[in-house]
Formats: structure tokens, sequence, C-alpha cells
């Protein structure tokens, strides 16, 4: 096991196993969520399958709470794994939030452009998988950081100009009060992805 992990993290590799598998989770929950929206029908059903997916995500950030609170020496600073834990729970969270708004909502179409934005945020927790995977090679979970950020930039371009489209098109308060609390849900999402990642870059600039 080379570099990072052969030197920070003989002890105990579970906590890494249980990092991975909540990545995988989250990009689960995202492409359960933008199918969601691809195609639109049984929408309630769906919901409950991105549902699902968060309850497992809660599972995953139990045991490693758990395992947290029996393990002496960590494979890193014990602040920094209960921060990598609680940021990556908020993602599927936040994804779960989104979901659910359809059907509390009563959404009857999707807007156009919507799509974008959650492909983006599948985007973004690929490449978060991506970097939690990376943590033993450095330079390479540091250029899906980077990526991360670049992918968050595009949220917040693709969230603002949605936002600027509902007020000039949508003539009803409440379906803009609607659809502007999703579209700032999803981008909060993508926010989260890259908190994960100003996480993983600290524990790798501190453990270089």
């Amino acid at each position: 096991m080379p570099g990072f992990l052969q030197r920070f993290m003989p002890r105990d590799g579970d906590f890494f196993v249980l990092f991975r598998k909540q990545a995988e989770n989250i990009v689960s929950g995202a492409n359960a969520f933008t199918s969601m929206l691809e195609h639109y029908t049984g929408v309630p059903e769906q919901v409950q399958r991105v549902k699902a997916i968060e309850h497992q995500g809660d599972e995953i950030t139990h045991q490693i709470f758990r395992k947290l609170n029996q393990t002496f020496i960590t494979p890193f600073d014990r602040e920094d794994m209960h921060e990598l834990c609680g940021t990556m729970d908020d993602v599927i969270d936040l994804i779960d939030a989104a979901a659910s708004r359809f059907v509390l909502y009563r959404v009857d179409r999707v807007r156009s452009g919507t799509i974008d934005l959650t492909k983006v945020l599948a985007a973004a927790t690929a490449e978060l998988s991506c970097a939690v995977h990376a943590m033993e090679s450095p330079d390479k979970a540091l250029q899906h950081v980077i990526e991360i950020n670049r992918l968050e930039n595009e949220s917040d371009r693709i969230c603002r100009t949605l936002i600027a489209q509902l007020f000039e098109e949508e003539k009803d308060p409440v379906q803009i009060i609607k659809w502007k609390e999703i579209f700032e849900v999803i981008e909060t999402a993508v926010d989260k992805c890259e908190d994960v990642s100003n996480v993983i870059e600290s524990v790798i600039l501190k453990n270089a």
C-alpha cells in the first residue's frame, strides 16, 4: 500500500472502506435523482428510492461515528474524520431533500434546465467518489478536488440563470417560490460536494 495510506492508515483500513462506501452511495443517490427527472413518471416511487439510498447513507454515517468512538488511533485527525463524515452525509441529505420537494410541492412537470443542474450535481458526486478513492495517491485526489471546484462554479452559473429565467417566465408567485427553492437546494448539494473536497484537500496537505 503506497505513500499516504502506508504511512497514515496502516492501523485501520476499515475507515476508508466506509468512506468509499459512503461516496459510492452518494453517487447512487445523485444518479437516481437525475434519472427521476429524466423519466418523470411514478415520481413518489422514485423519490422513495432516493430516500432509501439516503437511509443507507445514514447507516454508514452511524457506522463511521461508532467506529470513531471505539478507536483510539485513527488514520488522520479525528476532527477531520468527523468533518469528512458529516459533510458527506450532508450531500446525500440534500439530494434527498431536493427529490422530496417534487412530491411535497406536487410538481407536475420538470422545468427546462433543471436536468442540466442535476447533471452537474451527479458529475460532482462522481468526482467526489474518485477523490475519496484516490486519497492514497494525493496528486490524483487533488485533480478531482480541482474538478469539483470547477463544477461548483458551473452549478452557481446554471442556478443563477435558471432563477433569472424563472422570474422572467413565471407569473404565479407560488411556482416561483417552489422552483427557486428547488434550484437552490440542488445547488447547495453541489456546494457540499465542494466542502467534502476541501476536507480531503486539507487532510492531504496536513499529511504531505
